[in-house]
């Protein structure tokens, strides 16, 4: 069953790639780009929990940094996008409980900023001085906005397609082997109960 999660992760990641890539990566919008594949995971990350939020988080962030016109060191993104997998699992409800419809947007706009913040740091280390040139500031501001006016129409529909592909792995698992096997025990046991003994059977006296 986990290869229904691991499928519907590949295909919303790349998906979300693509439009990264060939549309936003185009607008030429100023200060920071629009992050799909941020969103993308923390939806997933907020269904899937810290392991499946990091998992797929870095896997995002690692096709990223593989994927043209990529210009900057590999890993970097994938770092960053673990990291916020990550810590978007954490705030996942229990299951059976709903939280507000306001915590998948606070999370993002926790992770726009962090991300941003993060990825000019990594960038430092390594030597990359873009963000010190653009003004840290305003990718930030630029950053938060843009995935908040995203978020409303990528996180939910991520959460409700992960959701319904945890529901549906949650649901075979419990009607799985061992509910069939209770099934035929409790088959076999009112057959039993039902058939009259062997002595009586044969018209025999006890």
């Amino acid at each position: 069953m986990v290869i229904k999660r691991v499928l519907l992760c590949a295909v919303l990641v790349l998906l979300a790639l693509v439009v990264q890539v060939s549309v936003l990566g185009r607008l030429q919008l100023p200060g920071a780009t629009p992050d799909l594949l941020l969103l993308v995971v923390v939806g997933l990350g907020l269904v899937f929990g810290p392991t499946g939020g990091c998992l797929t988080g870095f896997a995002a962030g690692l096709l990223a940094d593989l994927a043209p016109p990529s210009d900057h060191a590999i890993g970097r993104y994938a770092l960053v996008l673990c990291v916020m997998g990550y810590v978007a699992g954490m705030a996942r409800a229990e299951p059976g409980r709903q939280r507000s419809v306001l915590v998948p947007l606070v999370v993002v706009a926790g992770a726009a900023i962090v991300s941003t913040v993060l990825y000019a740091a990594v960038g430092a280390l390594v030597g990359d001085t873009a963000a010190r040139h653009v003004g840290l500031p305003g990718l930030v501001v630029s950053a938060l906005l843009y995935d908040l006016l995203l978020a409303p129409f990528v996180v939910p529909a991520v959460m409700l397609l992960a959701r319904r592909v945890d529901s549906a792995t949650r649901g075979a698992e419990v009607t799985g082997p061992g509910l069939g096997t209770i099934a035929r025990y409790r088959t076999t046991r009112e057959a039993s109960a039902s058939a009259p003994s062997g002595r009586k059977a044969r018209g025999l006296k006890s």
